[in-house]
Formats: C-alpha cells, sequence, structure tokens
C-alpha cells in the first residue's frame, strides 16, 4: 500500500513538474527570459506560490531545468542524425550533425536563444548543465576522432604563438588529438552557432537567400577546416596525418 502511495505521489509530481516547465517556455517565447516570473508561473497554472516552490525553490532552479532539457533536446537531435548516417564517411557525419543543429534550432527558437542568446541579467548556469551542454561538442570531437583513428586528418596549420595555448587546449577537451585540430575545432564550434545565429535573428536577411544550401557548404568547409579531408568511407587517406 506504502508502495503504491508513493509511485502515485511519484507520478503526480513528474506531471506537474512538466507543467511547470511547459508553462515556463510559454512564457519564454511571450516574454523572455528576463521577465520570467515564478508568480507567474504559479498563477498561470492555479497554484500557490509557495507550492511552486516545492518543486522549483527559485527562478534559476527553474531555469536551469529548462536550459539543461533545450541541451539536452538539441543533443538528442544531433545524435539521432548522426545515428541515421553512422556508415558514412567523416565530413558526412559531420554536416548531418550540423544540419540538425540549424534544424533544431528553427524549430525550438525560444529554447535556442535561452542557450546561445544573451546571457540572462544575474544568473550563472551551474555546473549541473555541462554534460547537457557538452552533446553536441562530444558528438563532433567524436567524428573527428573516428577520423584520425581511421582515414586520418590533414592538420590545418597553427601558428607558433597559439601553441601553448592550443595545447593547453588538447589536454583538457581530447588529448588523443593534435593540438592543432583542436584549436581548429573550438573555432569550427563557434562558427557553427555564429551561422545558426546570423540566421536564427536575422543577420542574414537580404543577404542569403538559399539558407539550407548556404549553411551546408559553410559547414563542409568548417569540416574540411579541422582536418577531414577524406571523406569517402574506406578511401586510402593519402598524405593523412598520423
Amino acid at each position: 500500500m506504502t508502495s503504491t502511495a508513493h509511485g502515485v505521489r511519484a507520478r503526480a509530481r513528474i506531471e506537474v513538474t512538466a507543467a511547470i516547465k511547459e508553462e515556463a517556455r510559454r512564457q519564454l517565447a511571450a516574454e523572455g527570459a528576463t521577465k520570467l516570473s515564478l508568480r507567474a508561473v504559479a498563477r498561470e497554472l492555479g497554484m500557490a506560490s509557495s507550492a511552486l516552490y516545492r518543486y522549483f525553490p527559485s527562478r534559476d532552479d527553474l531555469l536551469t531545468a529548462l536550459i539543461v532539457d533545450a541541451y539536452d533536446s538539441l543533443g538528442e537531435a544531433a545524435e539521432a542524425a548522426h545515428d541515421a548516417v553512422a556508415d558514412a564517411g567523416p565530413a558526412e557525419r559531420w554536416v548531418a550533425v550540423c544540419e540538425a543543429v540549424r534544424g533544431w534550432a528553427l524549430g525550438h527558437p525560444h529554447e535556442y536563444t535561452l542557450i546561445y542568446g544573451s546571457p540572462v541579467p544575474g544568473y550563472n548556469a551551474p555546473r549541473t548543465t555541462v554534460p547537457a551542454a557538452s552533446r553536441v561538442g562530444l558528438l563532433l570531437i567524436g567524428i573527428v576522432r573516428d577520423a584520425h583513428r581511421g582515414l586520418g586528418l590533414a592538420k590545418p596549420p597553427l601558428p607558433a604563438e597559439l601553441r601553448p595555448e592550443a595545447e593547453r587546449m588538447a589536454v583538457e577537451l581530447a588529448p588523443d588529438l593534435p593540438p592543432e585540430v583542436v584549436t581548429a575545432l573550438v573555432a569550427a564550434w563557434a562558427q557553427l552557432y555564429g551561422l545558426v545565429g546570423f540566421e536564427l535573428f536575422g543577420q542574414f536577411n537580404r543577404i542569403v537567400e538559399e539558407r539550407e544550401a548556404f549553411f551546408r557548404h559553410a559547414v563542409a568547409q568548417l569540416a574540411h577546416g579541422v582536418g577531414l579531408v577524406y571523406p569517402q568511407k574506406g578511401r586510402a587517406a593519402k598524405g593523412a596525418a598520423p
């Protein structure tokens, strides 16, 4: 009997938590993250503020939950796209993941703005957001790592003055990859979200018309920039870096 009651309470908590987050997302779309209010969420749901605080003690706790959900949703979309072309070459897999990021952003503009738009004043994301936030980056690193172990990579050029920083980043992010490649990966990661953000926030208006084709070409160039110049599965990697 006790276990049954506990199960009912657990399901009820899951349902209420989901309803709170759904209303918070509606407010994000209407007002933006800076105006997110626990009292307003509680009012729309017909809850007492004190009851809502049992689920999310503060606005920042609710923001963190929404941020983790957004990163996980983006990560799941990217991973599904990768799995669908898992037998393709590294460059094709790279492009598929990048296209999934763009597709998710266009379908979830307010969640994308929450995680990659302007920082919310007064909010500092806790380290609990890091695993979800890392999913796309780790997926791209994995693609490059597979290429490095298989067909090989063409090492991008690296200025001498940047090598100490490149070696530090390699130790922290991917110690099994050449520092030149890790530096290019970090740059490509930033450029990927720059491309998506420019499109989502209207910076390409009256400049880029064929945006899907433009994006595919741009991220293919990013793949080339990180050393994925041997895209065909099974092709001999002539001149590949060891």
